[in-house]
């Protein structure tokens, strides 16, 4: 089984762009990590313990192994030494096959950060003669889930089929009521999702499916993992 670890930025970013996803590799055994870098305050309705309690509830209702809150400031995150050295000590620890991290282009700067910080990180992570704690560690591979502020055509190179788990994605995202529920400007997300969630699935023909991106070739071992 492999073991996996999903990056996001802010703490419901990860649920947003692969929750399914993640509820379907923990369903078939799969070790997952999820690790937030912000705490995402300050929210119009959330609170530092509030965020805490809503990403702890919905990485149960995943069925992650384990999440982890870093302490870099939200809304002004940044691809620094400091800051790569950091995650860099979490994927040493962790030691994923696989890494998940936000989509290179987007409207949300933290989102941009987070995509550079976390592929920089995987490369420092990797380093023998450095001052980075833990043992090195080579991160198979990396791919990108959407959670974009961008309105724009997505030309994924894989979409996986999640139609038995859309439903966790759903009920995990719930559990951030100071988000998607007291914020009622946000409540249109669930609506959005599944619409989103559907077509991609029509492209596979299936229910519901979440669209990922490759920078590099991906391969199989038996035609028959294509759906």
């Amino acid at each position: 089984m492999a073991n996996i670890l999903a990056v996001g930025a802010h703490p419901d970013d990860v649920e947003l762009g692969m929750g399914a996803t993640i509820a379907k590799l923990a369903r078939l055994g799969h070790k997952v990590s999820l690790l937030d870098l912000t705490d995402g305050e300050p929210t119009p309705c959330g609170s530092k313990e509030k965020r805490r309690q809503e990403s702890q509830r919905s990485a149960e209702i995943l069925g992650v192994e384990e999440r982890i809150t870093l302490d870099l400031p939200n809304r002004d995150l940044e691809d620094t030494v400091l800051a790569r050295n950091e995650l860099a000590i979490h994927i040493r620890r962790i030691r994923p096959e696989i890494i998940f991290c936000h989509f290179w282009e987007d409207r949300h700067p933290d989102h941009l950060a987070a995509s550079k910080l976390t592929e920089a990180a995987v490369f420092y992570g990797k380093l023998v003669k450095s001052e980075i704690s833990g043992e090195p560690w080579e991160v198979s591979k990396i791919y990108y889930f959407y959670a974009i502020h961008l309105r724009s055509n997505i030309n994924p190179s894989f979409i996986v089929d999640v139609s038995q788990d859309f439903h966790k994605k759903l009920l995990a995202l719930k559990s951030y009521k100071s988000q998607f529920i007291e914020n009622e400007k946000n409540a249109f997300v669930f609506d959005y999702l599944k619409n989103q969630a559907q077509y991609f699935g029509y492209l596979i023909k299936r229910d519901y499916a979440e669209p990922f991106v490759s920078r590099e070739g991906i391969g199989i071992n038996d035609i028959r993992d294509l759906i």
